[in-house]
């Protein structure tokens, strides 16, 4: 004889209410995949493991657009050139010097309006602005390389595709009220080893996203394996190893894997306020997970502008206008990228105030909320920078090498 259980309707309401209270999915990827095959699935989209969420970053190679030359004017003629063995391999006037017809770009999720795959290793993707940009390569994030494509079908339920199945995607905002199976993105505050505190949507190990994915380690000879969700904090304990702090208070000396040790991969912290950064072992102290204030909606993103505003040279000339920044970035949505205190930065230009040069080797950023970071390392903020091109009203471009920049204001839209 069958039992059934019954639930007085009250307590079935209270049940779904305290769910609905416990999660909101609206600022996960949310889309209409529609495959070679012509099925269409919709649904939350994770995407090459280590994205989930709108603030997540797409990551690939842009073709380099050819610019006008002719209306072009430097700001001090120079000319320098690289050798090699006493060979010219590279020339240019003042810092612009070509390497080739690529550079590494990245967006956000949420500035996407739809992604189309054009090749085994490009893709064509359309902005909400209605810009298109082309990607191809450079990570896992485009191409074959894309390590898995899940959707959870509102019908069909978990579904995972690779990138040949995959004709079409449009992104559009899902119902916050959504439950998905692979739990709720991990949020929390990273402190590195010398104070310095990052705080935002959280993937461990370049690979874990969200509350059902799993920690493993070894205690005392057993493998252990903790779902995010049941973790309060995570602390580095040595290069071998990591003390993790259960919600109900148990403290767990975790080794014998990357997840906590020194061949984790890198702990990515993504902030709205300016982009993302990647924490590694070395500079990673703890992890404190907590609830997100408010989700991060798809409707934050506005696809991106020209970046415009005035660029400030050390002789006391300024130029305003529109700004190609490096010689490649030119738009909102593009990152800039460098390193602060071995920690790995991607600030979305549209967030960023200032960019004043230190040095010949680094530069401070500011961006809107008055946070400042001095970054190295890279061709974006240093003296390798290929050059700062500004278009004045009258269409001429003026360039500014980097010897001769000292910062650039840019306009707030």
């Amino acid at each position: 004889m069958r039992h059934l259980l019954i639930f007085p309707i009250a307590a079935v309401l209270t049940l779904m209410l305290a769910l609905g209270a416990m999660a909101d999915s609206s600022s996960r990827v949310y889309g209409k995949i529609t495959t070679v095959d012509d099925d269409v699935f919709e649904g939350l989209i994770r995407w090459d493991k280590n994205e989930g969420s709108w603030v997540d970053v797409l990551n690939g190679n842009k073709e380099l657009r050819r610019h006008d030359r002719s209306k072009r004017t430097k700001y001090r003629d120079r000319e320098r050139s690289i050798e090699l063995f006493g060979i010219t391999i590279a020339r240019t006037g003042g810092a612009s010097i070509s390497w080739g017809n690529a550079a590494q770009s990245g967006m956000r999720f949420g500035h996407l309006a739809s992604l189309e795959v054009i090749d085994d290793d490009a893709a064509l993707l359309t902005l909400k602005s209605g810009e298109t940009v082309e990607l191809d390569g450079g990570s896992s994030d485009i191409g074959t390389g894309v390590r898995e494509i899940i959707i959870e079908d509102l019908d069909e339920g978990e579904i995972e595709l690779v990138w040949d199945d995959i004709e079409r995607i449009d992104f559009m905002q899902g119902e916050g009220s959504l439950v998905s199976n692979l739990g709720e993105r991990l949020y929390g505050t990273l402190t590195t080893r010398r104070g310095d505190e990052y705080t935002g949507y959280v993937c461990w190990d370049i690979d874990e996203l969200f509350t059902r994915d799993i920690l493993d380690g070894d205690l005392k000879g057993h493998r252990r394996k903790i779902r995010f969700g049941k973790i309060q904090s995570i602390e580095r304990y040595s290069s071998s190893g990591a003390t993790v702090t259960l919600n109900n208070g148990d403290e767990l000396l975790l080794r014998g894997t990357n997840d906590v040790d020194d061949d984790n991969s890198g702990i990515i912290i993504s902030d709205v306020g300016f982009g993302q950064v990647i924490v590694y072992w070395d500079e990673f102290d703890r992890l404190d997970f907590h609830k997100e204030p408010e989700p991060v909606r798809y409707d934050h993103f506005d696809g991106g502008h020209p970046l415009r505003g005035t660029v400030f040279t050390e002789d006391g000339e300024s130029y305003e206008g529109t700004i190609r920044w490096d010689d490649d970035e030119e738009y909102s949505w593009e990152l800039l990228d460098g390193n602060y205190r071995d920690v790995e930065f991607d600030i979305e230009f549209g967030l960023i105030k200032e960019i004043a040069k230190k040095s010949y080797r680094s530069s401070i950023i500011t961006v809107w909320d008055g946070r400042t970071f001095r970054l190295r390392g890279s061709n974006d903020v240093d003296e390798d920078n290929k050059g700062i091109f500004i278009t004045i009203s009258d269409g001429e471009e003026i360039e500014v090498d980097w010897e001769d920049f000292e910062r650039v204001e840019f306009v707030r839209k």
